[in-house]
């Protein structure tokens, strides 16, 4: 069972507004287009209200009616049913297109624990237009980043780029900067903690510290 989706109240009742439509016009466009006759505008108010959320039926007739994309309906998405939801593709050809049998997908949607090798992580990833970091997270591989990454900048990083550019399926180019600066940044703060006193508590509290957001600190640089 997932979750509860990640509904924008106040966006879907921003976008009503503005289309100059009731609750009523919108139960009244997701019975007759979407064959919602459950939906009444008492619904569409709780929705609004956020003492409710739509299921993800509920959510696609909702963008429908709204003549919007599911997406402008959600906050950001965390799961990967969720970015599924917000790119309004259906689980089916998520499936066809990582090459994956439709019951192992959906298996792996519901428990959200992603299983596919390599290729079809990119698959995933090009089929859903995820960023590389939506696409670490929701396939479960931020544990292994953060300890590419802990190696690389305590290292050589040199060493470790290749293998942190095949597992985000990024150009190797593109993470030498990155990585180089990182490891000047890491490198830095623990020769200066080194010098004070204390030395040894001072400096494994900030090489903790460092290591415990290390991907967030990766996906800055990168960013920048």
């Amino acid at each position: 069972m997932h979750p509860p989706i990640p509904f924008n109240a106040r966006a879907a009742r921003t976008l009503r507004e503005k289309l100059g439509m009731a609750p009523g016009h919108v139960a009244y466009g997701m019975s007759a287009s979407y064959g919602m006759t459950h939906i009444t505008p008492d619904h569409i108010t709780a929705w609004e209200r956020g003492v409710a959320a739509p299921t993800a039926h509920e959510l696609n007739a909702l963008a429908g009616a709204l003549w919007c994309a599911p997406s402008e309906l959600m906050d950001r998405p965390r799961t990967l049913h969720e970015h599924r939801l917000a790119r309004g593709i259906a689980a089916d050809d998520v499936a066809d297109a990582t090459g994956m049998s439709r019951e192992a997908y959906q298996q792996m949607e519901a428990s959200g624990v992603w299983r596919g090798d390599t290729g079809q992580s990119a698959r995933l990833g090009d089929i859903l237009g995820l960023e590389p970091r939506d696409l670490v997270a929701v396939t479960g591989r931020e544990g292994e980043l953060a300890r590419l990454l802990t190696e690389a900048v305590s290292t050589r990083w040199q060493a470790h780029f290749k293998e942190i550019a095949k597992l985000l399926s990024m150009d190797k180019r593109d993470l030498k900067e990155p990585l180089r600066a990182m490891h000047d940044e890491y490198q830095t703060l623990m020769a200066a903690t080194l010098m004070r006193a204390s030395a040894n508590t001072a400096a494994g509290e900030a090489g903790q510290s460092y290591v415990e957001n290390i991907v967030d600190h990766f996906w800055e640089r990168l960013g920048a």
